[in-house]
């Protein structure tokens, strides 16, 4: 059995081409993140480190693997934005990847359109057809079990609206599979798209 597992300590490295540990935990989804900084400055990055964690109240949460400018952001006016990508938004989303200084507008590089949050001062990209609009709840400097600090910080937010583009919802009910959504994959280039052909159902035990 053992000459069937490829078996690794992560301390240790992988001895593979590609860290599989994100392609492992996925597909993932992205955390297409706005923020606006104390002097005014807007930021739009993914995060593929990103999920919900609570019903009520609703919290989602994005982990930055350093100190990027959105957790800056986040620290000094304790709002952000999570926009869902789709495919038809995934260029766009891959051009806010860009790594560029502090102060340069994401928008405007990948042509994206800002609109206005209803409780937040922070934009919604007004192309992505579901807005979270989220006031900062923690922001927690991540550790290993030996108490060593990582360089990543996870950022939790309080959903407090909710914006869903109405021909999304069918007799009430959110329709994922027809909002193309795109979930991070392996390696250094993979996306999926969710697609009413992956769709199974299964109801949970009483």
């Amino acid at each position: 059995m053992t000459d069937e597992m490829h078996s690794y300590e992560p301390a240790s490295g992988h001895g593979l081409p590609h860290d599989p540990f994100n392609a492992i935990v996925g597909p993932r989804p992205i955390g297409w993140v706005s923020t606006r900084g104390a002097d005014g400055t807007v930021n739009l990055a993914p995060y593929s480190f990103f999920n919900a964690f609570n019903y009520t109240p609703p919290i989602v949460g994005f982990a930055s693997t350093s100190a990027k400018d959105s957790v800056r952001n986040c620290r000094e006016t304790g709002e952000f934005v999570w926009n869902m990508t789709t495919r038809s938004l995934a260029a766009a989303m891959n051009e806010t990847c860009a790594t560029v200084p502090y102060g340069i507008d994401e928008f405007a590089l990948a042509g994206l359109t800002k609109m206005d949050s209803r409780l937040v001062a922070v934009p919604r990209v007004a192309e992505s057809p579901v807005h979270f609009e989220c006031k900062v709840s923690e922001i927690v400097q991540l550790k290993g079990h030996a108490g060593n600090l990582a360089q990543a910080w996870l950022v939790l937010g309080e959903v407090v609206a909710i914006h869903i583009a109405r021909h999304l919802l069918n007799d009430g009910l959110f329709d994922t599979f027809a909002a193309g959504i795109v979930l991070r994959a392996g390696g250094p280039s993979a996306y999926a798209e969710i697609r009413p052909d992956s769709r199974f159902d299964m109801r949970r035990p009483k």
